[in-house]
């Protein structure tokens, strides 16, 4: 092998002892790393390739010993030696790389020692857990108890007043339906609260139910559509007079002859400057469109109180009216006519049909559930 080729094969080693150090530069003063993994990751790539580097050069020189066969052991020497010096300070620089590897990292001891301190604040908190979630478990029982119980007395508090609103409603208005009504939702509100010691109760309920369904019922509705039509009607309705009677004592007998006409035509002018008129014609009499008015407005007016007392059911305010519109009826209009005697008629069979049904007594379930609410309120 010439010189030439010896030197040729000799400039790839100069080259890569060369090239050692500067690919090395870099790392000479590395920043400090972020993170643990980060830093060794880079040491142990910088370790591999100077490793790389070493067994290139030993590959390198084994080969130039090889085929150096015809140059001169001087030469070979040398060129080992300089070799030998760049593979010492590649070891050097190894060596220093190595050891820069086992000092720890400040920052990154810091940050493990924040995450230590986090991990075991955590671990205290999960510590706490199972008695905090025992005490959060008895405030909720203790929280529903509460509700219930509450729920529990509304629900009674609320079917003890659909009882009283059933209870008024048929013994002072008459109504047994509303009344009825009211049972069947007091009913409602106490099969909600499944207690078998509302047993008593529900039995109560059940019989006044069907008492209310057996009774006669009133035609409140009708009864009050009838009054105020009859109001409507007043107005045409025909009074009572005398003009009858005075038109036959003004009439003159036409067979008598022209003296007895004579004395009867004035013997009817002297009676009529007196004329003696009956105690109960005194008053039709006397009676001016004025007065007819009035008459017919008060008569509408007791109709319509009639009508109000029968929605509230104050029978003895309804009687009363209806006693003195019959009243009226029956002293200024004339109860021959058809008009008359059947506005007469309607009121009586109003008056006598409404009030008459004996109302069943629905008080029982309302002291049952009273006594019940007693006793348990006692007991709490």
């Amino acid at each position: 092998m010439s010189e030439t080729d010896s030197e040729k094969d000799v400039t790839p080693v100069e080259e890569a002892a060369a090239s050692e150090p500067v690919t090395e530069e870099p790392e000479a003063h590395p920043e400090p790393p972020k993170r643990q993994r980060s830093g060794n990751s880079v040491a142990w790539l910088a370790f591999l390739f100077a490793i790389i580097a070493v067994a290139a050069s030993g590959y390198v020189a084994w080969q130039d010993w090889q085929g150096a066969s015809d140059t001169s052991a001087d030469d070979q020497l040398a060129r080992l030696d300089g070799r030998i010096d760049t593979l010492a300070e590649l070891q050097t620089e190894l060596e220093a790389l190595v050891s820069g590897l086992g000092e720890p990292d400040p920052a990154i001891v810091a940050e493990l020692d924040a995450v230590r301190r986090e991990l075991d604040d955590r671990l205290r908190v999960l510590d706490s857990l199972p008695a905090r979630i025992s005490t959060l478990e008895g405030s909720i029982a203790s929280l529903a108890g509460v509700s219930e119980g509450a729920r529990d007395a509304w629900i009674l508090a609320e079917s003890e007043y659909y009882m009283q609103i059933a209870n008024a409603q048929l013994q002072l208005a008459n109504n047994p339906h509303l009344a009825a009504l009211a049972l069947k939702m007091a009913d409602e509100r106490i099969v909600q609260l499944a207690n078998p010691g509302l047993t008593d109760v529900r039995r109560a309920l059940s019989d006044e139910l069907a008492a209310l369904d057996v009774m006669e019922k009133p035609d409140i509705e009708g009864a009050t559509l009838t009054l105020s039509s009859l109001a409507g009607i007043v107005e045409s309705l025909p009074l009572a007079s005398t003009a009858e009677a005075e038109d036959e004592a003004t009439e003159i007998d036409p067979e008598l002859s022209g003296a007895g006409r004579a004395w009867a035509s004035v013997k009817n002018a002297v009676t009529g400057l007196v004329t003696v008129i009956p105690a109960d014609e005194a008053r039709l009499v006397q009676l001016s469109p004025d007065g007819e008015f009035f008459l017919r407005s008060n008569i509408a007016l007791q109709l319509q109180a009639a009508r109000l007392a029968l929605l509230r059911g104050e029978q003895a305010i309804f009687e009363q009216t209806l006693d003195d519109t019959s009243a009226l009826l029956n002293d200024y209009f004339d109860v021959d006519s058809a008009q008359v005697t059947s506005a007469l008629e309607t009121i009586a069979d109003i008056r006598g049909h409404v009030f008459t049904t004996q109302a069943p007594d629905i008080s029982g379930s309302l002291r049952l559930l009273r006594q019940y609410r007693t006793l348990n309120e006692n007991a709490q």
